[in-house]
């Protein structure tokens, strides 16, 4: 049924995905509108850091299975993996979804099936559905003919952990939304090609909806978390050792509190459902609010530290401060900057006329918004001899056993507890 799969969208989600179907001897066609990433994936090598996917990747392209190509190719299913961004007042952007719709509606022919696994709001995948059927109406589809459709079509959320995605790809649980009975039945069956766990039937809006809720869930958690710390700080109290206390509680599982939050999933979720339902959402609002302002916050902590080394010595000047921004991905251990707020401070500390010295091991250049400026990229070791204030805004692994080599007279500020 399924001799040819079509991943649209190479990246965090797409490529490891591709790479695990044609792992399992399916042929796939992986499609991508950036050169450099179809280049990249044809000799057999990856443009994004994932643990494991080197391998597979290289083995799936040695191996004649996985192709990529910047124009889409016939095959027996499409999975389209691309962002959903939100555009100004938070409204969702679906422009990427219309795109990759437009991109594969010339190839499509009956008796294909359309999964829409980007993250979107509810009624995405509907609109999707109308966008390929106006392209195509020689073919028809689900929202009209049902299980007798040409063109069968599901929305499918991804439900991974950056750092963990080829592993949580084969053993979590899938949600299953299609748009008639036989969109589910054959989205349920290609991904028991690759899926270890439980591939679940629902409709569609409701599994557009599971992962957002999902998302907005963490992030009202994040969120009394993140509060949480900003309290302690007023009176003076370690919020460290104050959830680990709380948290001996049989029903309490307080979650850490950080910079702020990233991502493209839990800082931009949220805002699907509160654009849907702006008078209701009221909780998952004032969470999202409440999480956008953390970095604010920890900036205002870094100017303080910064004040009390020019206090110190009155003959030393902004453009004669150092500091150290240890961090500048969302979330450990990754090199994904999306929606970061370690980066957002990053760059707002650029902007203050001190000297930015950036450390994150993931990466081999600073990105845009960094470069050019006050900032440099900086080996850990060297940023923690020269700096002037450190502020730990990410907890890689690598910052490990920081506190031990601290100079006495360093102003330390850290926001994730390292």
């Amino acid at each position: 049924m399924f001799d040819r799969i079509s991943m649209i969208g190479l990246g965090y989600i797409g490529l490891p995905t591709a790479a695990l179907f044609a792992a399992r001897g399916n042929r796939v066609i992986g499609v991508d509108v950036s050169p450099r990433v179809v280049d990249t994936i044809n000799a057999g090598k990856i443009h994004i850091v994932e643990p494991e996917l080197d391998g597979i990747v290289h083995k799936a392209v040695s191996a004649g299975m996985l192709h990529a190509t910047l124009t889409p190719e016939p095959a027996d299913a499409f999975i389209i993996a691309v962002p959903t961004p939100f555009k100004a007042g938070y409204e969702p952007d679906l422009s990427y979804i219309q795109s990759a719709a437009n991109m594969i509606a010339p190839v499509l022919k009956p008796g294909n099936l359309v999964i829409l696994e980007s993250t979107s709001p509810i009624g995405a995948t509907q609109q999707m559905a109308d966008w390929l059927a106006e392209a195509r109406p020689d073919l028809s589809f689900p929202q009209d003919a049902g299980d007798a459709a040409d063109i069968q079509v599901a929305h499918c959320p991804e439900r991974v952990l950056p750092g963990h995605v080829v592993r949580e790809l084969v053993e979590n649980d899938r949600i299953i939304g299609g748009m008639s009975t036989r969109a589910t039945e054959m989205a349920t069956a290609m991904y028991k090609l690759v899926v270890q766990g439980d591939c679940i039937a629902t409709d569609a809006n409701t599994a557009e909806m599971c992962k957002l809720t999902e998302n907005s869930s963490r992030d009202v958690q994040i969120a009394f978390a993140n509060e949480l710390s900003i309290i302690c700080d007023k009176f003076g109290i370690d919020v460290w050792e104050l959830i680990s206390l709380a948290n001996r509680h049989p029903r309490v599982n307080i979650l850490q509190p950080g910079a702020g939050v990233g991502g493209h999933c839990i800082a931009v979720d949220p805002w699907f459902i509160v654009a849907s339902a702006p008078d209701e959402a009221k909780l998952i609002h004032a969470a999202r609010l409440g999480n956008d302002a953390k970095p604010t916050w920890v900036l205002e902590k870094g100017k303080s530290a910064i004040m009390e080394v020019l206090a110190a010595d009155p003959s030393r000047s902004m453009s004669d401060i150092r500091v150290a921004c240890l961090g500048l991905a969302f979330k450990p251990d990754i090199d994904d900057l999306r929606e970061s707020p370690a980066l957002e401070i990053t760059k707002n500390f650029a902007t203050l006329g001190c000297q930015v010295l950036a450390v994150e091991p993931h990466v081999d250049a600073l990105p845009d918004g960094l470069q050019g400026g006050t900032a440099t990229l900086t080996p850990l070791d060297q940023a923690i001899e020269q700096a002037d204030v450190i502020c730990v805004l990410v907890k890689h692994s690598a910052f490990a056993g920081l506190r031990d080599r601290l100079a006495p007279e360093a102003r330390l500020v850290d926001v994730v507890g390292l």
